[in-house]
């Protein structure tokens, strides 16, 4: 990753002194580089990122813009969103002290594998490498810390309260925005906040003014909780139903190879009930039902962290843990329904086994 520019805005709102930086972060003081780069790689690849659409008349959204023309400079644009936020979070009835990072970054140069699509090779070679504004908010914590001083009879330790710890890097943030810069596609994270008596998404609904879809998490977390629910309606071994759902949704983000993947609800439960169409059907109906999108899109790096394998427990205390694909091939794995009700794992062909 590549850092163009940062900068970091101070708001002590329980001193009520504001400190707006009009030079950017020296990024040769290695702490200050690697606090700023965790932080920009950590919260463009979280898999709780919603997504959204700039309005037509969102005011940030054309300052962006002219920013990526070069019509705006950076210190003069950061400057400006601390100054909303400032008036925004200032009108809540207890602010936490925030302060506002700011950082202009890139993806670094890649070169062409055997696995990029030929939009993507061609991205690379026209150099539209992605470009983003990441946008953050680092609420204050409060810490204790040891005070060396000196006494009546010499050296004097103490315990103190400091006010002003910033988010570990390790840490996920609750407030942020990322923006493509090409294609001003959005990312962000946040929470509700009451201010001005009203309760309101700061990020989205006031900065920037854009829509709000489900975060890839909440996307996938909705297919497998439609596909269980309507086997467990039906009777069918949700075990196998929920990781088909998996392994039909990574299928499809590798062969679409794309950064994000459009998953089609109609196509993922036929899929999913391929031996049952009346179920495919009522599967379909409560997605639309549930106001589901016809076509779910998820992220493709969030579809390999979460989608791969399938985990169950069962009531006997025995966890299982399988490539979710498995539910396709009885060479490794079968579900058996046996008379009385209960289930049958049967696990083939294992060659060699470690004790962990």
């Amino acid at each position: 990753m590549k850092i163009n520019h940062a900068i970091i805005h101070v708001f002590d709102f329980i001193a009520c002194e504001n400190a707006f930086a009009n030079e950017e972060i020296d990024l040769t003081n290695k702490t200050a580089k690697n606090y700023v780069s965790k932080h920009a790689v950590k919260a463009l690849g979280s898999i709780d990122n919603k997504r959204g659409e700039f309005s037509a008349n969102s005011h940030f959204a054309a300052e962006l813009r002219a920013y990526y023309q070069d019509q705006r400079d950076f210190v003069g644009l950061s400057q400006a969103i601390g100054q909303y936020l400032v008036e925004e979070l200032g009108h809540m009835e207890r602010t936490p002290s925030t302060d506002l990072l700011v950082v202009d970054y890139e993806d670094e140069p890649q070169k062409p594998t055997a696995e990029m699509t030929d939009e993507e090779v061609e991205a690379l070679f026209q150099g539209r490498a992605n470009r983003y504004l990441g946008i953050f908010l680092l609420e204050s914590k409060q810490a204790y810390m040891h005070n060396v001083g000196v006494g009546e009879t010499g050296e004097c330790n103490d315990i103190s309260r400091h006010y002003a710890i910033l988010p570990n890097p390790s840490q996920k943030l609750q407030s942020y925005a990322i923006v493509d810069l090409r294609t001003q596609a959005v990312l962000f994270a946040d929470k509700k906040r009451v201010i001005a008596g009203e309760e309101c998404w700061l990020i989205p609904d006031k900065l920037l003014q854009c829509s709000m879809e489900a975060s890839s998490k909440e996307a996938f977390t909705a297919v497998t909780e439609l596909v269980r629910d309507v086997a467990e309606e039906h009777g069918a071994n949700t075990a196998v139903a929920v990781s088909k759902a998996k392994a039909y949704v990574t299928r499809v983000a590798e062969e679409e190879g794309l950064e994000t993947t459009g998953v089609n609800m109609r196509q993922l439960v036929d899929d999913v009930f391929d031996n049952n169409p009346e179920l495919a059907k009522r599967a379909y109906d409560v997605a639309q039902a549930r106001e589901l999108p016809e076509r779910m899109p998820l992220e493709r790096d969030a579809v390999r962290r979460v989608a791969r394998s399938h985990k169950i427990v069962t009531d006997t205390g025995i966890t299982i843990t399988f490539p979710a694909e498995y539910s396709r091939n009885s060479d490794y794995l079968t579900f058996t329904s046996n008379a009385d009700g209960k289930f049958s794992i049967e696990l083939k062909n294992i060659g060699s086994f470690e004790n962990k």
